[in-house]
């Protein structure tokens, strides 16, 4: 099962895979960003997970990485 059948817009699986490759991210990294990115399309009421959702998600891990680095 794909990211796609649970709701995630292709743009965001696309930037995900991305986002992955260019910050070296772990997947430890990547599964947390998955819930971040859910957490907050699910605050805004949203039935899917977006580009947008998900690049905030991208945005909060990398400042993780550069505050406790």
């Amino acid at each position: 099962m794909g990211l796609h059948s649970l709701g995630w817009a292709v743009a965001a699986v696309m930037l995900l895979k991305q986002a992955m490759q260019e910050l070296g991210l772990s997947a430890r990294a990547h599964d947390k960003i998955l819930r971040t990115a859910r957490t907050i399309a699910d605050l805004e009421e949203a039935p899917d997970v977006t580009a947008t959702h998900l690049a905030e998600a991208v945005q909060y891990r990398r400042l993780d990485r550069n505050l406790f680095a």
